[in-house]
């Protein structure tokens, strides 16, 4: 007999709003709710005065209008990404464009199983270069603020996840979601990859994950 699945897909948000999740993290919601996004991609900031940014997402302008505004006084000095989806990683030019603010990343799209200009499945940003290219293992430090970096191969080969030390946090990007199951399309998505991720993650002991969509997964 199987056991069915219990997802939580109870989350509630107001487009363009940053909220604070925790102290130390806050979290705006962009407006593009859909079968593979739920409510929307949610970008989270880390810290306070000099902060990181998780995931800056579409490319809408009004979602980083938003996210700029928000933040009026503080400056962004990272742009951490976990995988290149549309999704996820194309707002981070826009921010960059607008602040300086350095990206980092795993590798452009397909980074982790192919060659430069390879062909991949639709949906990846094809324009996305990191400024500071990471790996598994590697830490990326600021103010009040320490990430270490989780390679997590399966949705997309160039998956990361970020460990917020300070909190014992995870953030999983579209690993792991509590409102569904996530996708994995190959050729750069691998069922066996993402199999051996999630039990790589299984051995952890991060008390909270927060995906990119939906809300909070407490003692995964």
């Amino acid at each position: 007999m199987t056991e069915d699945i219990k997802f939580n897909r109870k989350f509630e948000c107001e487009y363009g709003v940053v909220v604070e999740v925790t102290p130390m993290i806050r979290r705006i919601v962009a407006n593009n709710p859909g079968p593979y996004t739920f409510m929307g991609t949610g970008t989270y900031v880390v810290g306070r005065g000099q902060v990181a940014v998780i995931d800056p997402g579409p490319e809408y302008p009004e979602h980083v209008d938003a996210l700029l505004a928000a933040l009026e006084g503080e400056q962004i000095t990272h742009q951490l990404i976990t995988h290149t989806h549309m999704d996820h990683s194309p707002a981070a030019a826009l921010v960059k464009a607008r602040t300086g603010a350095k990206t980092y990343g795993f590798g452009p799209h397909g980074a982790g199983k192919y060659a430069k200009d390879a062909v991949v499945e639709a949906g990846g940003d094809k324009d996305f270069v990191p400024d500071f290219v990471l790996k598994g293992g590697d830490v990326v430090e600021g103010e009040g603020w320490t990430f270490d970096c989780v390679h997590t191969p399966g949705h997309t080969s160039n998956h990361l996840c970020y460990h917020l030390r300070e909190e014992n946090a995870l953030f999983p990007g579209d690993h792991v979601m509590g409102w569904s199951t996530t996708v994995v399309s190959p050729p750069d998505g691998d069922m066996a990859d993402y199999i051996a991720s999630l039990r790589m993650l299984a051995e952890r002991s991060d008390e909270t994950y927060y995906p990119t969509h939906g809300g909070r997964i407490k003692n995964p």
